[in-house]
C-alpha cells in the first residue's frame, strides 16, 4: 500500500483515479484549494502554501492540476494562467518536498498531446519526437520540465501525454452530444483520445509497477473528427451531417483557441503498449458502447 497525493483530484480524471487507488488499498491524499472531506487538505500556490499534514510519508505525487484548456477563449491573461497552474503548482511541490526531505518513490505528471502541437499530416507522433513551436507545444514542455525537476532529487519521473478524455459525464463527449452531430471544419484533422478508465488504469500502473518516463496516453485507433462523429452519432442513435462547422466561424467564437479543434495529429500508443499496458478500450466503438 502506498500513500499517494493528487492535484487535481476534484477534477474528472482525479475523481475516479482516486476511486480506483483507494479500491486497491492505497491512501489517497487530495491537495484542494476548498478541502471539503477528511482525505483533502489545503494548498494555495499565490501564497505558496501546501498543508504540511498531507505531504508527510507520502510515496508518490501524482499531478493533474491544471486549468482547462478549452474552458475560456485564450487572451494573453488567460494564456499565463494556463501555464501558472500547472508550472508553479509543480515548483510549489517541488520546493516542499525538498524542504520536507520527503523521498518520494515516484513524481507522475499530466501533459498534453498538444505537445507535438496542432497540426493535421500522416505522420504518427511518438515520444521521442520534439515539442512544437506553439503556445499549446509551449505549454507542455513548460509542464514537463517542470516535472522533470524532481529527477534531480533521484525522484523517478513518469510524464502521461493524454488525449481527449472520454467519460459518461462532463468532459468533451457531453459538448459533442448535440442534436444533429456534425465534424468541425475540414473533419480531416485527427483527434486523438482515451477512455477515461484505460488513462486512470495507466496512472495506476505507474505507480504499482513503477512506470518511468513519458508515455502518450491515447487508445492505439486513430480517427479524424469525420470518422470520430460519425461513430458517435451511430452510437447514441442521433443525425449525422457530413459538412463540418465552417472553420470561419470556429475561429469567430473561439479565438485562437479555435487552433485545438481545427488542426490535430495521430498519436502512438506502441510505447506504453510496448511497457505491458493491454487496453480495455483499444477501439471508439467500445469506448463509446461502454460510455
Amino acid at each position: 500500500m502506498a500513500k499517494i497525493i493528487i492535484t487535481g483530484g476534484t477534477g474528472l480524471v482525479g475523481k475516479r483515479l482516486s476511486k480506483l487507488l483507494i479500491d486497491k488499498n492505497h491512501e489517497v491524499v487530495i491537495l484542494s484549494r476548498s478541502p471539503k472531506n477528511e482525505n483533502e487538505f489545503k494548498w494555495d500556490i499565490s501564497s505558496n502554501y501546501v498543508d504540511e499534514k498531507a505531504l508527510v510519508n507520502s510515496d508518490y505525487i501524482i499531478h493533474l492540476a491544471g486549468a482547462g484548456i478549452a474552458d475560456k477563449r485564450w487572451t494573453e491573461e488567460r494564456k499565463q494562467i494556463i501555464i501558472d497552474s500547472r508550472v508553479k503548482t509543480a515548483n510549489l511541490l517541488f520546493d516542499k518536498i525538498t524542504e520536507l526531505k520527503i523521498e518520494l518513490k515516484g513524481f507522475i505528471s499530466a501533459s498534453g498531446v498538444g505537445y507535438y502541437g496542432a497540426i493535421t499530416n500522416d505522420k504518427i507522433y511518438e515520444e521521442s519526437d520534439k515539442a512544437a513551436n506553439d503556445f499549446l507545444g509551449d505549454v507542455c514542455l513548460k509542464w514537463e520540465n517542470a516535472a522533470q525537476q524532481f529527477s534531480t532529487k533521484n525522484i523517478p519521473v513518469t510524464i502521461l501525454r493524454t488525449g481527449v478524455v472520454l467519460t459518461d459525464k462532463g468532459g468533451a463527449l457531453d459538448k459533442m452530444k448535440t442534436p444533429i452531430i456534425t465534424p468541425l471544419g475540414s473533419g480531416k484533422q485527427f483527434l486523438p483520445w482515451i477512455h477515461l478508465d484505460d488513462l486512470c488504469a495507466i496512472y495506476v500502473k505507474a505507480v504499482e509497477d513503477d512506470l518511468e518516463g513519458v508515455f502518450n496516453a491515447v487508445a492505439p485507433e486513430h480517427h479524424t473528427s469525420k470518422t470520430f462523429t460519425k461513430e458517435l452519432a451511430k452510437s447514441i442513435k442521433r443525425p449525422y451531417i457530413g459538412i463540418g462547422v465552417p472553420s470561419f466561424i470556429l475561429k469567430l467564437v473561439f479565438g485562437d483557441m479555435a487552433k485545438i479543434l481545427l488542426e490535430g495529429s495521430k498519436i502512438s500508443a506502441k510505447k506504453i503498449e510496448k511497457n505491458g499496458y493491454s487496453f480495455r478500450f483499444e477501439t471508439l466503438k467500445k469506448a463509446l458502447n461502454n460510455l
